[in-house]
């Protein structure tokens, strides 16, 4: 009796699931119900089964992650979010996909309380996985200690066809194969059908194969309304010791539906006729909306109680921990507490007497140099390492047997490189870093585009960032990116133009909570810069700053008739020009502007000191497209650009060909006056 009792209350609770969505879904007359209702039992199996969290404090270290990758049916993620007690409410339900409210579209994890991840693009949340997954080994090999596993969490995730037909997780489960990763448990929403129809039409591969020859563990569910069978799948997941699970679960999508087992199940609205068909096809009272009985709702809400529990026992784990191991308990405590140490800046270099070498080179000693103080970096390059600059000296590979040390080969997976980076940087306590050629941001542009909308913590690493490149030509030669990437809201591009400027690119990269970062580094050898003589390089926190003010002949300061705006390399050709200029008579001040974010941030009257309004002559000195340039040089200036791609041949004579030289400067200077 007690046994049929239970199978009636989880029937219970896995129908108040379905209505739930397919109510919020009909109300809002848009969304995709068909995910909800054929995963409702898989989901249901997690969340009071499996997943260890806190209703009432989502951001409790301890958690396991939940991800929905098949973001599109995000009403099955904001049912489980209102049933199991977070702060989504009845009403934010009844408000899905209208404006403002906490239950868009698709899951945001910057709106809603209890979303790891924003998904939506599939394959994306599948990759944040693996980037979960390497944070956690990274974190559990670093910090545990025999008989302490403060570090012990489960990235589960609910992917869909969609997501495993996307390259950026096909990059990624190879990757997450090759590591071993088996603290991930991915269930895949096996329905057979997309939106154009069956999965037949264009996706015929054995992934059971597929996902084996990955490297990875993979088990089948044959009825996705087998809740025991789930379980127990699960739990033969979580004894593979060396491989990240892949539970290949046979669901009808739109279950109960009219419609079930077709595309037309898959998204909108289903009408009310149908809303009342579904609900009488599941035994469901058919003219009550949103309704929760009250045995579910009780059933649901143990998670609160049960949160409450795991936190308090994670926190007295925790508590002995650091009374038996105090060195390492202390950096534990510390890194949760921010990834920032007190004191870090303090090991960024100075840079005194620095020889010209490329802003690549500069920005990997700043890395080995703070890597040190602040243990929550981790590293990573496309397979571009010795190019990127981006290995830490001090520490070895990340692999299976040695997740604590802190070098990531992402190999040549640009787009998975991207999305895993916002992984490790969303699971917290950590900070990625990863670098690729500028023109391959490209590759991994969704990836960046979502760590700026998730407001993640990533630094992308970019170098080889013009036709500076050279003779591998223009397929490699980065021209329209720093438009690219500067048209990305929330995403800040620091084009720093020496060494001293990129120290403070790295500071403010590391400071930079809030979002994504992004650097533009050069190839080539850039000006030495006497800091002594010229502004500090702090001024880059602004944005753009003086970087030599206009001067009389007889040496002394004074309004300038020109003003040369430059970034990166080209600060350094400003420079030059600026000497002809003056020797010639003309008052010219040169203006650094390594990053246009924040300069925009800037009070109007530092904009108007740095760029006054009346002096209209000014030449912009960039090496890419001068798309932008203009709200900067105005209708009476000029930019020295490249709007056309670059050409195959040593960095000096592309510039060269390009006009990127002194004299070309000085005559485009003059013709402005």
């Amino acid at each position: 009796m007690a046994n049929k009792n239970q199978k009636n209350l989880d029937e219970l609770c896995i129908n108040t699931i379905r209505t739930l969505s397919l109510d919020a879904i009909q109300k809002a007359n848009s969304g995709h119900p068909g995910l909800p209702l054929g995963m409702a039992p898989s989901a249901y199996v997690i969340w009071t089964k499996f997943l260890r969290h806190n209703p009432k404090n989502p951001k409790w270290f301890g958690r396991d992650r939940f991800l929905l990758s098949a973001g599109h049916g995000s009403m099955l993620l904001y049912s489980l979010l209102h049933l199991t007690g977070y702060d989504v409410s009845l009403d934010d339900i009844k408000q899905f996909r209208q404006l403002h409210s906490k239950t868009p579209g698709h899951p945001e994890n910057t709106r809603t309380a209890g979303v790891e991840i924003t998904t939506g693009p599939l394959g994306q949340g599948f990759a944040n996985g693996v980037g979960m997954g390497i944070a956690e080994r990274h974190l559990a090999a670093t910090y545990n200690k025999r008989g302490f596993p403060v570090v012990d969490n489960w990235i589960y995730c609910i992917c869909s066809d969609g997501d495993l037909m996307e390259g950026v997780s096909y990059e990624a489960a190879s990757l997450a194969g090759h590591l071993q990763l088996s603290n991930l448990i991915y269930l895949y929403d096996d329905n057979q059908i997309t939106i154009d129809g069956s999965t037949d039409l264009a996706f015929t591969e054995d992934r059971t194969k597929r996902f084996e020859a990955l490297g990875w563990y993979v088990d089948e569910v044959q009825d996705g309304n087998d809740i025991k069978a789930i379980e127990q799948a699960i739990r033969r997941a979580q004894k593979v010791k060396d491989k990240p699970k892949l539970i290949r679960v046979h669901t009808i999508i739109g279950f109960g539906m009219p419609a079930e087992g077709t595309s037309k199940a898959h998204s909108d609205a289903p009408g009310e006729a149908a809303v009342r068909e579904t609900k009488r096809n599941l035994g469901w009272p058919e003219k009550k909306s949103f309704y929760i009985p009250k045995e579910a709702l009780a059933h649901f809400r143990k998670a609160v109680k049960d949160g409450a529990k795991n936190e308090k026992d994670w926190n007295a784990l925790v508590k002995r921990y650091e009374k038996e191991n105090k060195e390492v308990g202390a950096a534990f405590k510390a890194i949760r507490t921010s990834t920032l140490p007190d004191g870090w800046e303090k090991a960024l270099p100075s840079f005194e007497g620095v020889e010209s070498k490329a802003t690549r080179a500069y920005s990997g000693e700043v890395i080995n140099a703070v890597a040190g103080a602040i243990p929550a970096m981790l590293g990573g390059s496309g397979d571009l390492t010795p190019s990127n600059n981006t290995y830490i000296k001090a520490s070895a590979n990340f692999a299976p047997g040695s997740y604590a040390n802190r070098n990531i080969h992402y190999g040549i997976r640009e787009h998975g490189m991207g999305a895993v980076m916002n992984g490790i940087a969303l699971f917290g306590a950590t900070i990625p870093f990863g670098g690729t050629f500028q023109t391959f941001s490209d590759y991994m542009r969704p990836a960046v585009r979502l760590a700026a909308m998730s407001d993640a913590h990533t630094i992308f690493v970019f170098t080889h960032d013009s036709i500076g490149l050279g003779e591998d030509g223009p397929t490699h030669q980065s021209v329209e990116h720093l438009a690219a990437l500067r048209a990305i809201p929330n995403l800040t591009l620091i084009r720093p133009c020496d060494a001293h400027e990129v120290r403070e690119a790295w500071r403010a990269a590391l400071k930079n909570t809030g979002g994504p970062t992004a650097f533009a580094l050069s190839r080539q050898k850039v000006a030495v810069i006497d800091r002594k003589k010229f502004a500090d390089a702090r001024g880059l926190h602004k944005g753009a700053y003086v970087l030599a003010e206009a001067e009389t002949k007889a040496g002394k300061a004074t309004t300038p008739k020109l003003i040369l705006i430059a970034t990166g390399s080209e600060v350094g050709l400003a420079m030059e020009a600026r000497e002809k200029l003056q020797a010639d008579g003309i008052a010219t001040r040169v203006v650094s502007m390594p990053c246009w974010e924040f300069f925009e941030a800037q009070s109007t009257a530092y904009k108007e000191s740095v760029l006054p309004k009346k002096i209209t002559a000014r030449l912009s000195i960039e090496a890419g497209v001068s798309l932008g340039w203009a709200k900067y040089t105005g209708d009476k200036g000029a930019n020295l650009s490249v709007d056309r791609f670059g050409e195959s041949a040593p960095a000096a004579d592309v510039f060269r060909d390009y006009g990127f030289t002194v004299e070309n400067a000085v005559k485009m200077a003059k013709s402005l006056l």
